[in-house]
C-alpha cells in the first residue's frame, strides 16, 4: 500500500513537472512572436507618428461614432467594422494622437495573435520571419495605426486559415474551431466581400472533405460579421442586390479589368491610384513584388517534397483568391487592397527563405545566406524609404486641410455649418462642418436642401484648381484659400432674400 501511494505521488510529481516543462516550452515559443509584434508597434509609433492627421476614408469611419464632428456620408461599399473598432476611443475623445496610439497597440496585439494561430504548423523561426516580413512592408506599417479595414482583414485571414488547419489536424482542438469563426467574423465585419474571397478555398475544402464543424464555423463567422452590412442593405439601400450594385457602381463597375499595372504604380506610396496614370516607380521599388510570388511557389515546392503541402498550399490559395478581384476586376488601385494577400504569402515565403539558407540537415549555406541577408536588407531599406516619403506627403496634405479649415473659420464658417464641393468631406471634418454633395459617389443632398440650409447656418462651396463652381453658388462672394476658390453664402436679409 505504501509502495502504491509512493508510486502515485511520484507519478503525480512527474506529470506536474512535465506540465510545467510544456508550459515553459510554450512560453519560449511565443516570446519571439511577441517580440516581432512589439517591434511592429514601436515602428508604427516612431515612423508613422501619432500626430498624423486623419485621412479621407478615416474621417468617414471615425465620424460615424464621434460626438465631436458630424457624420460624413457612408457609401454602399463601406462596412461599420472600423467605426466600431475605433469607438472605444473616438466616441469620447477627439484626440488623433490617442487614437493612433490605441490602433498601433491593437494592431501589434492582433499580429501576435495571428502568428500564434500558426504555431505547430510551421517552426517558430519561420513564423518570426513571416511576421517580420509582413510587418516591415511600408503598407503594413503605414496602415497599422490608421482607421482602415484592410489590415484587419489580413489579420483575420491569418487567424482563419491557421485555425482551420489546426482543427483539421486535431479535431479535438475546439479552440481552433472558435478561432476559425472569430477570424471569419473579423474579416466580414471589416469588408464582407473580401472575407468571401479569402475563404473560398476553405469553403471548398470543407465541403469536399465533409468537415461539417469547420464549414459551420466558417459560415457562422461570415454570417455573424456580415449581418450588420446585410441588414443595413435592406434598411438603407433597398436590398442586398441593390447595395452590391451600388457598391460596384461607386468602384467604377466590377468586371474584367486588369489592374496589375495600377497596383505597381501604387507601390511608390500612392494611397489611392484613381485614375492611375503617370510613370511606373523605379524598378528597385517594385522588384519585391515580382520576387514575392516566386518565393511563395518555391515554398510550396519545398513543402510538397517534405510531405507537408497543405499548410503551405492553403494560405497560397487563399492569398490568390484574395488578390484576384483587386488585380483583375477593378479599374483602380490602392496598395492596402492587397494586404490580406501579402500576409498569407508571407508564410510560404518565409519557409522558402529558410530552405534557401539551410540544408535539409539544418546546416547553413554561408554564401546563399549572405546573398539572402543582403537582399532582405535592401528590401527593408526600400520599404522604409517609401514609408518615410509617404508619411511626409500625407502629413503635408492633412495639414493643408487643417489650414483651409482655419481660413474658413476666419471667414465666419464655424460649426454648425455645411461644406460642399471640392474635398468637402475632409475639409468639412477639419472645419467641424457637415459635408454635402449633389452628385457623384458621395451624393447625399440636393441644391434645394443646400439653399435652405444656408438660411440657417453658414454654407461654403469649394472649387478646386480648374474646377467650375456650381450654378447655385456663382453669385456668392468669392474668397481665395491657397489654390481653392471659396464661395460663402451671404446671410439672408430680414425679408428672407439674399
Amino acid at each position: 500500500m505504501t509502495d502504491g501511494t509512493g508510486a502515485l505521488l511520484v507519478g503525480t510529481r512527474r506529470r506536474g513537472q512535465q506540465s510545467a516543462s510544456d508550459a515553459a516550452r510554450r512560453a519560449r515559443g511565443t516570446r519571439p512572436l511577441a517580440a516581432v509584434a512589439a517591434a511592429f508597434t514601436l515602428a508604427q509609433l516612431v515612423l508613422v507618428r501619432p500626430v498624423l492627421g486623419l485621412g479621407w476614408d478615416e474621417i468617414v469611419y471615425v465620424s460615424q461614432v464621434t460626438s465631436h464632428h458630424p457624420a460624413a456620408f457612408f457609401s454602399a461599399p463601406r462596412s461599420r467594422g472600423v467605426s466600431l473598432l475605433v469607438a472605444p476611443v473616438a466616441s469620447w475623445s477627439s484626440s488623433t494622437v490617442l487614437l493612433r496610439v490605441y490602433l498601433a497597440l491593437l494592431s501589434g496585439l492582433a499580429l501576435y495573435l495571428a502568428l500564434r494561430a500558426w504555431r505547430g504548423l510551421f517552426p517558430t523561426r519561420v513564423l518570426v520571419t513571416a511576421g517580420a516580413f509582413f510587418a516591415s512592408l511600408w503598407v503594413t506599417l503605414f496602415y497599422g495605426p490608421q482607421a482602415m479595414p484592410n489590415y484587419w482583414v489580413a489579420v483575420g485571414a491569418l487567424i482563419t486559415v491557421g485555425c482551420f488547419l489546426r482543427h483539421r489536424a486535431a479535431r479535438a482542438a475546439r479552440g481552433a474551431l472558435w478561432g476559425v469563426a472569430a477570424g471569419a467574423a473579423l474579416m466580414a465585419w471589416m469588408r464582407p466581400t473580401d472575407a468571401v474571397w479569402v475563404t473560398v478555398p476553405l469553403l471548398l475544402l470543407a465541403l469536399a472533405h465533409r468537415h461539417g464543424r469547420l464549414l459551420l464555423a466558417l459560415v457562422g463567422g461570415l454570417a455573424a460579421g456580415g449581418a450588420e452590412w446585410v441588414i443595413e442593405a435592406y434598411a438603407g439601400f433597398g436590398g442586398l442586390a441593390e447595395r452590391l450594385a451600388e457598391a460596384s457602381r461607386i468602384q467604377g463597375g466590377l468586371g474584367w479589368q486588369i489592374a496589375v499595372d495600377d497596383q505597381l504604380r501604387s507601390l511608390g506610396g500612392r494611397a489611392l491610384c484613381r485614375p492611375c496614370t503617370g510613370e511606373m516607380p523605379h524598378p528597385v521599388i517594385t522588384l519585391w513584388w515580382f520576387v514575392l510570388p516566386l518565393l511563395a511557389v518555391l515554398g510550396l515546392i519545398v513543402a510538397v517534397r517534405a510531405g507537408r503541402a497543405l499548410p503551405t498550399l492553403l494560405p497560397l490559395a487563399c492569398a490568390t483568391t484574395a488578390a484576384l478581384p483587386y488585380l483583375f476586376m477593378i479599374g483602380y488601385a490602392a496598395p492596402r487592397f492587397l494586404q490580406p494577400a501579402y500576409a498569407l504569402l508571407a508564410l510560404p515565403v518565409a519557409d522558402a527563405l529558410r530552405h534557401l539558407v539551410r540544408t535539409p540537415r539544418g546546416r547553413w549555406r554561408p554564401v546563399v545566406a549572405a546573398v539572402v541577408a543582403l537582399g532582405l536588407a535592401g528590401h527593408l531599406a526600400v520599404q522604409l524609404t517609401v514609408l518615410v516619403h509617404t508619411v511626409e506627403r500625407n502629413v503635408d496634405s492633412r495639414r493643408d486641410w487643417a489650414r483651409t479649415a482655419d481660413a474658413l473659420h476666419r471667414l465666419g464658417v464655424r460649426p454648425p455649418c455645411l461644406i460642399t464641393g471640392h474635398e468637402a468631406i475632409p475639409i468639412g471634418y477639419y472645419t467641424g462642418c457637415s459635408s454635402g454633395a449633389t452628385a457623384g459617389n458621395n451624393e447625399n443632398t440636393t441644391v434645394g436642401e443646400i439653399l435652405d440650409t444656408a438660411d440657417r447656418i453658414p454654407v461654403a462651396t469649394l472649387t478646386g484648381p480648374d474646377g467650375t463652381p456650381p450654378r447655385y453658388a456663382r453669385s456668392w462672394p468669392v474668397h481665395r484659400i491657397s489654390d481653392l476658390e471659396v464661395r460663402v453664402a451671404p446671410p439672408p436679409r430680414p425679408d428672407g432674400s439674399r
